[in-house]
């Protein structure tokens, strides 16, 4: 696959959620959202695998200042999905 053939969208907010199954992410562009399901194990990969290219960019560019707030409870809740009778 090539990666530079694939249409991008600037992703402008992810929020993750989590049952004791899995892990969902809700990335945001505009009015727009796509949700995703990770395994507790695929979430872990890609975890390590961000972790990894955010060090490999700040040795090429510098640090990224950035900060995180664990308080925002994430739009997209797992109950939400198990009660919509889907």
């Amino acid at each position: 696959m090539d990666f530079n053939k694939i249409p991008k969208q600037f992703c402008e907010n992810v929020v993750a959620g989590h049952s004791q199954e899995n892990f969902v992410m809700l990335m945001s562009v505009g009015e727009t959202a796509s949700a995703y399901a990770l395994t507790p194990q695929h979430m872990k990969r890609l975890v390590q695998s961000l972790g990894h290219q955010v060090e490999e960019y700040e040795k090429k560019f510098g640090p990224i200042n950035a900060k995180w707030s664990p308080c925002i409870e994430s739009p997209l809740q797992s109950k939400d999905i198990k009660g919509s009778g889907r």
